[in-house]
């Protein structure tokens, strides 16, 4: 895939990313996701800051919300012969943060349908937000995955284990 590539969000993502977030006073998803992805220009001008690394492009990522702090999901585009909704979902976080949210499209619908969003999947420490499951985000989901239904921890887990070097990889582009 290249930067040219078409900007418009999968019907998958675009349905699930509709059904609005309740943040619930600070008790629920963090998420706010964006209309479109970030322009490749947007998408290049953050990961050079946020890296501090001013040869790179945004190439490799398709940024499509952020949390509260900031931070950013986007599909990591690490496999350039599959299509994006085969990508894995990311978190980037405004502190340096970094996970694998899930393997795919699919799995990331099932994660959102648990009522997490993307810090929430990827972080360690409890959040103080309990998951409040989504009823419309689990009827896209068993519109556009339903053999994909699993627990979300068990999605991140083996999307960390699939994805092992991630941290590895985007610390490398740091400076």
């Amino acid at each position: 895939m290249t930067a040219a590539d078409d900007r418009r969000f999968p019907a998958a993502l675009a349905a699930a990313l509709a059904v609005p977030f309740d943040y619930d006073g600070g008790e629920g998803i963090e998420f706010e996701p964006f209309d479109a992805f970030l322009s490749p220009e947007d998408t290049t001008d953050w990961l050079r800051v946020w890296t501090g690394n001013n040869e790179l492009t945004g190439d490799a990522f398709r940024v499509f919300g952020q949390d509260g702090t900031g931070g950013y999901a986007a599909f990591w585009l690490t496999h350039p012969s599959r299509p994006l909704a085969d990508q894995p979902v990311v978190f980037l976080g405004s502190e340096g943060e970094t996970g694998v949210v899930a393997a795919d499209l699919a799995d990331f619908l099932w994660v959102l349908a648990a009522g997490l969003g993307p810090l929430e999947a990827t972080t360690d420490h409890p959040t103080g937000r309990t998951p409040h499951p989504s009823l419309q985000r689990t009827a896209i989901a068993e519109r556009f995955a339903p053999h994909r239904r699993r627990p979300a921890e068990t999605i991140t887990e083996q999307a960390a284990r699939e994805f092992p070097d991630f941290d590895d990889v985007v610390f490398a582009l740091c400076r």
